[in-house]
Order: C-alpha cells, then structure tokens, then sequence
C-alpha cells in the first residue's frame, strides 16, 4: 500500500466513489461519517491523509481541522476537504484553520491522485525528520521548536513582469515576507547564496509556451543542494488539471488552479512559510543532535563512536591501496594527580591544553579521538613506520616539553604522555594485505601504550607491526 487515507463524509455514496478511486491508485482506505468519529479513526489508525467534505453533520472542516491540531497525536496529519464550490469565506476559512488544500467538484482524478501523492509524500519526509528529532531529543540534544521565525524570503517567478509587479505589490500589503521578482530564466542563475528564497511562486501563464521553462525552473529548484527544501506553489492562470498534476509530480508543494487571488494566496504561502520553518529547525537539530552523538562536548573531538568506524575505514583503504598506516593511543601521565592536586577544572584545562597542541602538530588528515579520560586515539592514514615514530615523538616532546597553564594556579604544570604505536596495513611476502580488525589495532595500540607506562612514561612505544 502505498500510503493510509481517512474519508469523512456523512454521505456514503460520496465516501465509496472516493474509496474506489483511491483503493486503485493502491492506497488503504479509512472512512468517517462524522467530525467525532474522525478524530477517533484518526488516533486509531494513523493515517497519512484525510480527506473531508466541506460540510459534516456535526460541524464544518475548518473545525475538524482545528480539532484535529490540538491533539499531539493528530496534528500532523494533513487534510484535504472536497466539496461543490464554497464561497470565499468558507474556503479561506478552511485554509487559515490548517487544511493544506480545497478540491473543488467535479474533481480530475488525475489531479486529485497528484495532489495526494505530493500531500503524502511531504507528510512521509516530515514524519521521518520528526522521528529522528525524537531520537535526538531522547538523547538529549534537542531544543524546543519554536512555530515563529524572521519574515523569511519569498519569489515570485513569471514571464510578464509588468503583471507580477502588480501582484507583488497587492501581496506586501499582506505578507509579512520579503518578497520580489525575478524571470524564469534567471530566478537561480542570479540567486545569492545567502539570500535563498523559503518559497517560490511560480506563475503558469495562459500561453503555453511560457511554461515549458516555469516547470523546468520547477525541476531545477528541487535538483539543486542550496534550494530544494524551499517550498513552492505552483499558480495556473486557468485551471488545467493535467498540468497541474504535471507540476505537483515535478516536486511542488501547493497548487493554486483559478489564478491570482492574493487572500488565498497569502494564508498558502503563508502556512509555506511556517512549515518551512518548522522543518529546517527539525533539520538543524538533527544534525546538531548527530555531530553531539560523536563528539567530545569538553574537547570537540570526535568520541569512540565515531573513532572506530573511521579507523574500520582507514583499514580497508588500506587493504585496497597497499599503503601501511599509523595508530597510536596517547594517555596523559598521572592525570589523577592533577584533578587532585589542582581540581577538575585544571584538569578539564589541561585535557583542552593537550588537544590543541596534538591538532596543531598533527596533519588535517589526521584523526584525534578522545576515547577515554585522558586518552586520545590518533589514526594516521597512508604513514610508514618512521614517519610514524617520528610522529609520536614530536607529540611527546610538544606536550612534555612546556608548561601547562591551569586555573588558580600561578606557575606552569608539568604534563607529560605516554604514547602507544602500532603499525596497520604492512605488506608481508609481497602478498596485498587483507583488510585488519579496529578492535585489534587498538589493542596492539594500547599494549604498546601499557609497555610506555612499564618502562617510565613520558616515552613512545613501539608495538610489532601487525601484519
């Protein structure tokens, strides 16, 4: 099944004509007959769609929408109301309570399987960022999203420019958004990268030969990285069911098929606006809740979780080009004795101190892992064994031979580490070595580490090269 759809309508013969028509474009059909029964089937079954008509026994769709958003577990599921023609009203009405689009009778079934395959389809990717803010927030990184923001961007694409000026014009006595113009031959070639719309506002004029470059503009917006989560609403001049189905398959949001009317225009891209919001938050703290699951907070760093899948890589590079590579475990000597001495926040001083003086003496290329305490995994990728003992030497006298300045503490502090190597991909007989275990590189690290501290500290050991 390709997705779940709720109808309500108190009409059955309006509610199985409906079902046949989903059920053979492969969509499990959920039915209601009333507001009350709608908001129990939808926390019931979870659909991904409902679909009301204008006018329910028990209240109208703007009110089963709103019903709908004040419970958690509903508000997120979009809905669409079908019905003869509204007036103006009624139909802004049902935009501004939440209802993401009014389908008008007779409805082109072409056009209405579009449009709840696009409605679908961004109901599905917000759900998935949803779900992996969850996980964030389970874990702790996530912060609150906030449903307000800046005025946000907004351009209007069209081939007359003397008839979009006009529109733009009757729009910004209405839209609190930062709203301009541009031709469909330059809406992205001349686009600054700081100041990428939040919506596009494409026009579909009455001469089809216009068109051909709005709805390749269309496609072009969706491909390209810096502008395919902008929204866009797609404006027909007249209602072509067969374009318009055309354009919301292509990747548009929205869909406007009876031209310029600047109220519903305004709630539509308005209610763009806001969700575009939402899910750039969602995303920001996704990635943000991802970077802090493998990072150090104190060091910045990269933790163990991200440190063994990367030296696993490092690994099979290496089988695959033949070239050795380093992997060293450095542990700062008595670091107790300072917490002790001096206090946690010398010690935090002095993990933050070693970290610097590593990443300043180490190449970019180079991985540094706080995996402990005080020990740092160090992965040198395509390092023959001088250059590697050369490496771990140079670590040892950076950080052994100078100071460290800490907290409440007026003299410099003596810090020194001991360091572990261990050589990775070496070739033996003139066979092509095969791809090594993370887990026994680091053991074969951290035993040479264990001999550094046996035989004084302050000091690199060399463990025999793994082969």
């Amino acid at each position: 099944m390709q997705g779940k759809i709720l109808i309500v309508d108190a009409i059955s013969t309006n509610r199985i004509v409906l079902k046949v028509k989903l059920a053979s474009a492969f969509y499990e059909v959920v039915q209601a007959a009333t507001a009350d029964e709608a908001c129990v089937a939808a926390l019931r079954h979870d659909p991904d769609l409902i679909i009301s008509a204008m006018a329910l026994p028990d209240c109208d769709a703007a009110e089963l929408c709103r019903r709908l958003k004040r419970s958690p577990q509903t508000r997120a599921i979009p809905m669409m109301v079908v019905g003869c023609r509204p007036n103006a009203d009624t139909r802004l009405k049902a935009l501004e309570a939440g209802v993401q689009d009014v389908m008008l009778k007779p409805i082109d079934d072409t056009l209405l399987l579009a449009r709840v395959r696009s409605l679908i389809r961004a109901h599905n990717t917000a759900a998935e960022w949803q779900m992996r803010d969850d996980t964030s927030r389970a874990l702790g990184f996530a912060e609150e999203t906030m449903d307000f923001g800046p005025a946000g961007r907004a351009v209007l694409v069209g081939a007359d420019a003397h008839v979009s000026h006009n529109w733009i014009n009757v729009l910004r006595q209405q839209l609190r958004t930062n709203l301009n113009y541009a031709a469909p031959e330059t809406a992205l070639r001349d686009l600054s990268p700081d100041k990428v719309p939040d919506v596009f506002i494409l026009t579909l004029a009455e001469n089809d030969t216009s068109n051909s470059d709005v709805l390749r503009l269309l496609a072009a917006i969706r491909a390209t990285a810096i502008t395919r989560h902008a929204g866009i609403l797609v404006m027909q001049s007249r209602p072509d069911p067969g374009l318009g189905a055309y354009a919301l398959d292509l990747g548009a949001d929205d869909l406007m098929t009876d031209g310029f009317e600047p109220a519903e225009l305004t709630l539509r891209v308005k209610a763009m606006m806001r969700r575009k919001r939402i899910a750039d938050q969602l995303r920001a703290t996704v990635r943000t809740g991802l970077k802090a699951a493998v990072s150090d907070p104190l060091t910045g760093l990269h933790n163990r979780r991200y440190a063994m899948p990367h030296l696993a890589r490092v690994a099979e590079h290496s089988a695959a080009t033949g070239r050795s590579f380093a992997v060293m475990v450095a542990d700062l000597d008595h670091f107790k004795r300072i917490n002790d001495v001096y206090g946690h926040a010398s010690g935090d001083a002095v993990l933050v101190e070693t970290t610097r003086r590593l990443r300043d003496n180490l190449r970019g290329v180079d991985l540094i892992a706080r995996i402990g305490g005080e020990e740092f995994l160090i992965v040198m990728p395509a390092t023959p064994l001088t250059e590697a003992r050369a490496a771990a030497s140079r670590l040892c006298r950076k950080i052994g031979g100078r100071g460290f300045k800490v907290p409440g503490c007026n003299e410099l502090i003596k810090v020194t580490v001991s360091i572990g190597v261990t050589i990775g991909g070496l070739r033996t007989n003139q066979q092509q070595p095969e791809q090594q275990d993370a887990n026994v590189l680091l053991d074969a690290a951290d035993k040479a580490l264990y001999a550094a501290k046996m035989q004084g500290r302050n000091q690199v050991n060399l463990n025999r090269p793994a082969a």
